[in-house]
């Protein structure tokens, strides 16, 4: 396999048009993490932007970062962190799901536009993006947003960049929003609940004016017993992971613990929460988020996994119903908005079932994890509606007329 590794934006120019003359697409990686998503891509080029690893400019006191589209995510991570500040909207680290090294970068945060718990209060990578750079399918560099967030120009450029998965453009440089760490989290655990009864104690707290920022209800699963973690908070019992309703809240230490007093009276219908406070409830957010309990590494970490995006209030019947016709397991978060749902393993990953699932939701569905063969079977990302794929191709190819950029990873039918 050709790989191209690219020194700056010239670069990038100069390998997109040289592809366009020989028509050879190109793959896009950082440091190829990801790659394990989506379809494999109709080319032998690859387009390595890892050496495109700079932070640019960190301005902490005006919370904005601009980065190089290769720069390390730990890295930054540990860079923002250093200065009590963070991403807003958790991206995910898909690393233990996908059994990969955690080599993530910028640019795959933005592509993927994965967001972790906060994303129900916060938004998603898109609402954080404030500006890029990036070389367009034309093989032309160009700008988007700004540096300021009162900056909006061409703000809805950005939106697009984000979750793209590289189909409209080599991203170059970025810049984002990063906002201040709260001084203090708690997290109430309520212990045993239903699906059913999960999702109407998480509309109780979100609803409630005691600005919960995460929840997310783990069932009971005989499958997670030593969920990794979890397994000493989700206590065992007959060889099972008990269900686990966990809500989180965040801000200055008296004030998140006097609403987590006053929430936890809120919910008292639903059982006595018990309450874990900042490093422990980090954790169990973090694994939450990373979806550790249905790591690689771990007893199901052979199934494939899906991402369903949902209406909160149709997330426990959706997930209650998957789970017993598939006999997978399923964890929720974001309220009942997003349900993550290993399945046993199939030659079509029970691709039908979650997806009428989740278009009589009115959601949709990506999967995550399946095998090569699966994903050569399945549609990985859910098919559009006639009328938004038919708006989704004109805007591509506005962007990259001839599919030189990561062709075929959206769709089984491209290239």
């Amino acid at each position: 396999m050709d790989t191209l590794k690219v020194r700056d934006a010239k670069d990038v120019e100069e390998v997109v048009r040289a592809a366009i003359a020989s028509e050879q697409p190109l793959e896009i990686i950082g440091h190829g993490g990801k790659r394990g998503i989506g379809h494999a891509m109709a080319t032998n080029a690859v387009l390595d932007v890892s050496a495109l690893n700079a932070v640019t400019a960190y301005e902490p006191n005006e919370l904005i970062i601009t980065l190089q589209a290769g720069a390390p995510l730990a890295d930054v991570l540990a860079l923002i962190d250093a200065k009590n500040q963070q991403f807003a909207f958790e991206p995910v680290n898909t690393a233990p799901l996908l059994g990969t090294p955690a080599t993530g970068t910028i640019g795959g945060m933005i592509a993927a536009g994965l967001a972790g718990p906060r994303r129900i209060r916060a938004g998603g990578a898109r609402d954080h993006l404030l500006g890029a750079h990036a070389v367009s399918g034309f093989g032309d560099s160009f700008k988007t947003g700004g540096k300021v967030v009162k900056n909006v120009t061409g703000y809805d450029l950005c939106k697009l960049l984000a979750g793209s998965w590289g189909t409209l453009s080599v991203m170059t440089e970025v810049t984002l929003k990063v906002m201040p760490k709260p001084e203090a989290e708690r997290t109430l655990l309520l212990r045993g609940l239903d699906d059913a009864t999960a999702n109407k104690a998480m509309t109780a707290a979100l609803g409630s004016p005691f600005d919960v920022s995460a929840a997310a209800h783990l069932p009971k699963s005989a499958f997670r017993t030593g969920a990794e973690g979890l397994s000493d908070i989700a206590g065992q019992g007959e060889g099972e992971a008990e269900a686990l309703t966990v809500l989180r809240l965040e801000g200055f230490t008296a004030s998140a613990a006097h609403r987590a007093g006053s929430l936890r009276q809120l919910l008292a219908p639903f059982g006595t929460a018990t309450l874990i406070e900042d490093v422990a409830s980090a954790a169990l957010w973090s694994a939450i988020r990373d979806v550790l309990p249905f790591a690689a590494s771990g007893a199901l970490g052979a199934w494939p996994v899906w991402r369903i995006v949902c209406p909160p209030a149709s997330g426990a019947a959706l997930g209650t119903q998957l789970a017993r016709e598939t006999g997978g397991d399923v964890i929720y978060d974001w309220g009942g908005g997003l349900i993550w749902a290993a399945l046993p393993p199939k030659p079509d990953a029970h691709a039908p079932a979650v997806r009428a699932r989740a278009n009589a939701a009115g959601g949709h569905a990506t999967l995550i994890r399946a095998t090569d063969d699966v994903r050569r079977e399945v549609d990985v990302f859910h098919p559009q509606a006639p009328g938004i794929a038919a708006l989704s191709e004109r805007v591509r190819a506005s962007f990259d007329p001839k599919i030189i950029l990561n062709r075929g990873r959206l769709t089984r039918s491209a290239g």
